[in-house]
């Protein structure tokens, strides 16, 4: 079982792996190795998990079956490295958000692939709420297209376009703010990183959970290590309120006609990078929609979906001046100076 990274395995496809293990009794503790994502079964087979940005990985042991999860984020050279030290077959997911070298290398060129399409309406266990999620966005002619009936498209009103995915945070790059996003019940609380580096910025995610107080959230916070002024969601001042009660630099983001898409307009401008290990950011990155109207008429007001750790980005990024331009940083929203 591969993916693009670890940290997406782990989120993905290695904890329903788990779940859907324990869910039916099969899970024995012992059969784990959890050094190597190794499950090792009682008849001798194993699967394993790793990553394609594995290089000696890709070049490997051998196996008899193969499975790449979501395809479109691997490269063509893993997948080369892969088939040809696999004995019985590969499979491939993916959502088909825009083409990538399964439709122009494989697709019609090899007698030996069944391209199977799967949507929504396949899948019996799909919990009621999903369903509604995915039906209440008809409107969004492109999106249904992809995420509603399965079929190539490109998706229209993607928010953010032309982030880089790096390795981790540079060793070189300097911390210069978080930002803060409140959830509980319904939405995750998300906060991420913001650090300065080479003339860009690169994102770290730091937390993306339900359930977590404001008591908690400053725990972490404070756990992290290395501190700096957060920003957070002006809508919430009981809970930056609180959250500073605990020693947390923390300041409401700046709202008001027309802030959320300047906000999103500067972060466009700017070159960034994200780090592996930031699935939720990556993961929202890739699926921030601008709305669209009943038409189909894209909008200039972003979907709620997919939208907690990228406005977390955007208030950290909240009257922020670049170092090249200004070396001094500490000011706040309110042009007051901070310590």
């Amino acid at each position: 079982m591969v993916s693009e990274s670890i940290p997406h395995l782990k989120r993905g496809a290695l904890r329903d792996f788990k779940n859907i293990m324990k869910a039916q009794g099969y899970w024995t503790d012992d059969a784990w190795n959890s050094t190597d994502s190794v499950y090792l079964f009682g008849t001798g087979s194993q699967i394993e998990f790793f990553s394609t940005d594995n290089g000696d990985k890709l070049r490997g042991a051998r196996r008899d079956r193969l499975f790449i999860n979501e395809a479109n984020n691997v490269f063509l050279e893993a997948f080369n490295q892969l088939e040809v030290r696999t004995k019985d077959f590969v499979f491939l997911d993916w959502n088909p958000t825009n083409e990538f070298w399964f439709y122009t290398e494989i697709l019609g060129k090899r007698d030996d692939v069944d391209h199977i399409v799967l949507t929504y309406r396949d899948n019996d266990a799909l919990a009621p709420e999903i369903v509604a999620a995915i039906e209440m966005r008809r409107s969004n002619k492109a999106w249904f297209k992809v995420y509603g009936d399965g079929q190539l498209g490109e998706v229209e009103g993607k928010v953010y376009r032309d982030w880089a995915i790096i390795d981790s945070v540079p060793h070189e790059a300097r911390l210069e703010r978080r930002g803060l996003d409140f959830g509980y019940t319904n939405d995750p609380s998300a906060l991420v990183s913001i650090y300065y580096w080479n003339g860009g910025y690169v994102l770290d995610e730091e937390f993306y959970r339900k359930g977590l107080t404001n008591a908690q959230i400053a725990d972490f916070i404070k756990n992290i290590g290395t501190q700096c002024l957060v920003i957070a969601d002006s809508a919430e001042p009981k809970s930056i309120d609180e959250i500073r009660s605990h020693g947390i630099s923390v300041l409401p983001a700046q709202k008001g006609p027309g802030s959320v898409s300047q906000g999103i307009q500067f972060v466009q401008g700017k070159r960034i990078s994200v780090t592996k290990r930031s699935v939720n950011v990556i993961r929202e990155y890739r699926n921030y929609l601008w709305k669209a109207d009943k038409d189909g008429i894209i909008t200039n007001e972003p979907e709620h979906a997919f939208s907690h750790s990228m406005d977390a980005v955007r208030y950290g990024f909240n009257d922020f001046r670049d170092p090249d331009e200004n070396e001094d940083l500490n000011f706040n929203l309110y042009g007051q100076k901070y310590e």
